[in-house]
C-alpha cells in the first residue's frame, strides 16, 4: 500500500519564497516554515481538481470533490533563481484512512503526469511565476522614487491565495486588524470547521466552504442558547467571535450567503477590473482598500492598488512632498501612475518603506 507518493522537481524562476510569504501584503497566512541550515522549507495543503483521478479514488468511506496534496517547497537561501518541490498524499482524511483507497495500482504514469502538471499550474498561479520580474525592475529603475526598492525587494512576488473564497473571508477579517490577529482568527476557523487532513509530518486543515459559514454561530451566547446553556459561557468556543473576528462575524456570514445566492466566484476571473471592483465592493465589510486586496491577492488583478494609511503616507512622502492626500486620491494616483504594474508597485513600496527606514522617517 502507498499513501505518500513523492516527486522532486524544480522551478527555475527568480523568487525569494520567504520574502514573498512574509511581506505582510497578502490575503493568506504564510505556509508552514522550517529553516534547516541554508535551506528554507515551506509546507502547505492544497487541493487539486483532477476529475479522472478523483473518480478512481472515491469509495464508500471517502468521497473526494478535490484531491488533497501536501506540497513541500525548499529553497537555498543564497539562490533565489530556483526552488524545488515535492508532494505527498494524505494518510487520513477526517476519520478515514486515505491509504485504504490509495495503492500503487491506482495511479498510472499518465495519472502522475496529470497530478504534477496540476501542481506546477498551482504553484505558478500562487507565486505568480509567469510575471516578468526583470522587466518590472527595468520599470522601477526608470522611476527615481521607486529605483531603490529593487535592492530591498529582490525576488519579491505576489502571493496569490490558493482559494478565492478564503481570500474574501480573510480580507474581511483583516480590515482594521493586525496581521497577527487576523491570521490567528483564520487559523482558528480552519481548526474549528475545516477538513482535517493528516500527513506523516502532521495535520493540516482545509478552509470551510460558504455553505458551512451559514450555519456557524456568531457568538458564544448564540451557541450556548442552542445548547441549552449546559456549560459556562466561556466554554463555548465553536463560534466566530471566539475565533477573534469581532464585529466582522455577521459580515462573513452575509458575504458567504451572497457568494452562494448572487455571485459566482469563478465569473470574477473573466471580468474587467472596474466591473470586478464594483462587484466586490458590494460585499458587506468590504471598502475600497479591502476590495483591491481581494482582487489583487485573490484573483490576480495586478492593476489594483490597495491604499491603506501607510500606502497613503508613503505615496504622499515620495510623490506629493508630504501633502495630505485622501485614500481615494492615493488609489487613483497608483492606478494611473503605475498602470498594469500598480499591484506590484504597491507591494514594493510597502516593503521598501518598512526595510529601508523610510517608514520611520515618515512616522517622525
Amino acid at each position: 500500500m502507498q499513501c505518500d507518493f513523492m516527486s522532486n522537481s524544480k522551478f527555475n524562476s527568480l523568487i525569494n519564497l520567504n520574502l514573498t510569504q512574509e511581506s505582510g501584503q497578502t490575503s493568506q497566512a504564510p505556509w508552514r516554515h522550517n529553516s534547516i541550515g541554508n535551506i528554507d522549507e515551506f509546507s502547505e495543503l492544497i487541493y487539486l481538481k483532477v476529475p479522472s483521478i478523483i473518480e478512481e479514488l472515491n469509495d464508500e468511506t471517502i468521497n473526494l470533490n478535490s484531491l488533497p496534496i501536501l506540497l513541500k517547497l525548499s529553497q537555498d537561501k543564497s539562490n533565489y533563481n530556483e526552488f524545488a518541490y515535492l508532494y505527498k498524499f494524505p494518510k487520513k482524511i477526517g476519520n478515514n484512512q486515505f491509504s485504504n483507497i490509495m495503492d500503487v495500482e491506482n495511479l498510472s504514469k499518465n495519472d502522475i503526469k496529470t497530478i504534477e502538471n496540476e501542481i506546477r499550474d498551482e504553484l505558478t498561479k500562487i507565486y505568480d511565476l509567469d510575471f516578468d520580474l526583470e522587466k518590472f525592475y527595468k520599470f522601477l529603475l526608470d522611476d527615481e522614487k521607486l529605483a531603490p526598492s529593487v535592492e530591498f525587494c529582490n525576488g519579491l512576488r505576489l502571493f496569490i491565495a490558493k482559494d478565492p473564497f478564503e481570500c474574501i473571508i480573510s480580507s474581511i477579517c483583516s480590515a482594521n486588524n493586525s496581521i497577527k490577529r487576523w491570521t490567528q482568527s483564520i487559523d482558528k476557523i480552519k481548526h474549528n470547521w475545516g477538513e482535517r487532513i493528516e500527513f506523516d509530518s502532521g495535520a493540516f486543515y482545509g478552509f470551510p466552504r460558504p455553505e458551512q459559514f451559514l450555519d456557524f454561530f456568531e457568538t458564544p451566547i448564540e451557541e450556548a442558547d442552542y445548547d441549552g446553556h449546559c456549560y459556562e459561557i466561556g466554554c463555548y468556543k465553536k463560534n466566530l467571535k471566539s475565533c477573534g473576528v469581532g464585529y466582522r462575524a455577521p459580515y462573513m456570514k452575509k458575504a458567504s450567503q451572497m457568494l452562494i445566492e448572487d455571485i459566482n466566484i469563478d465569473d470574477i476571473f473573466s471580468m474587467d477590473y472596474d466591473e470586478a471592483f464594483n462587484l466586490i465592493l458590494g460585499l458587506p465589510g468590504v471598502g475600497p482598500k479591502v476590495a483591491d486586496c481581494i482582487l489583487l491577492y485573490g484573483f490576480g488583478f495586478e492593476e489594483a492598488f490597495p491604499s491603506d494609511v501607510w500606502i497613503k503616507r508613503i505615496v504622499s512622502h515620495l510623490y506629493f512632498d508630504g501633502e495630505e492626500i485622501s485614500a481615494d486620491k492615493t488609489r487613483d494616483f497608483g492606478i494611473e501612475q503605475f498602470g498594469d504594474y500598480a499591484g506590484y508597485a504597491q507591494l514594493y513600496l510597502f516593503h521598501y518603506a518598512r526595510k529601508s527606514g523610510l517608514m520611520e522617517t515618515i512616522k517622525k
